[in-house]
């Protein structure tokens, strides 16, 4: 992992387990940069993440994992960052595979660490959203020329083009920070791949939506796809030479 990196964590009540996030990754990914994006928690995740040293961007209002999604790549890509990975602020995520994934960029501009492709015993999904999951890989693995397991894992990374798209479109809803971001990668041009992980359950809380609300977002998720992959997205070219990296700060414009 020569290039620049980024790891960008979205946290909202994550006070109990985003220290021990941050040292995994420490230990695993020495040299890689961190920034934790404060998705306006209640409790002092923003506290805990600083105590460890790393950038915290402080959200005024709680956007859900999209808009702070979009707020770590404005980040990565105002700083000249190569490379940016998405981990999960509840430990699900484990960092080992970090470099298996970064290592995958170099036939992608975008890579997914699936849940589903042999790797694990991953058990946190139930069985209708599962089949629904299933549903949705396959749907999506039509335009994206490659078979897709886990279109809706957040444990992703991806190169400066992809950076460049999602800074300007990562979208907001729940699932669509997953589903519809992968179609708008693929409709600006950004090819993706996928590999496969184990990953744990929750370290401690309790996922921040309710079956009710998932089920919910998932019928707009379906209706959003439709629209995104209809609509006419610029195609963002190759990433060229590495621009000049911007002075270091603590603060995004969101």
């Amino acid at each position: 992992m020569s290039d620049r990196l980024l790891i960008i964590i979205p946290a909202y009540n994550e006070e109990r387990s985003i220290a021990l996030v941050i040292d995994e990754l420490r230990r695993t990914c020495a040299g890689a940069d961190v920034v934790v994006v404060d998705d306006a928690s209640a409790d002092a995740t923003a506290v805990r993440a600083a105590e460890t040293g790393v950038a915290v961007l402080r959200l005024p209002y709680n956007l859900g994992v999209g808009g702070a999604m979009r707020a770590g790549y404005r980040y990565a890509l105002e700083r000249g960052y190569d490379v940016a990975v998405q981990v999960d602020a509840d430990g699900q995520h484990d960092a080992g595979y970090i470099p298996a994934l970064v290592a995958a960029l170099e036939r992608a501009d975008l890579v997914i660490g699936s849940r589903f492709a042999g790797v694990g015993g991953y058990a946190g999904a139930r069985r209708a959203r599962r089949l629904a999951m299933r549903l949705l890989a396959r749907a999506l693995s039509i335009p994206a020329g490659t078979r897709l397991t886990d279109v809706t894992s957040g444990f992703r990374a991806a190169n400066r083009r992809t950076i460049a798209v999602f800074a300007a479109h990562y979208p907001a809803e729940y699932l669509g920070d997953t589903l519809e971001a992968l179609v708008i990668a693929l409709r600006a041009g950004c090819s993706v791949t996928q590999i496969p992980v184990a990953m744990r359950e929750r370290r401690y809380g309790t996922a921040s939506q309710s079956t009710a609300r998932a089920c919910v977002y998932l019928a707009r998720v379906v209706v959003a796809l439709g629209l995104a992959l209809v609509r006419r997205w610029d195609r963002v070219p190759p990433p060229g030479p590495k621009a000049a990296v911007p002075s270091a700060g603590r603060e995004v414009r969101v």
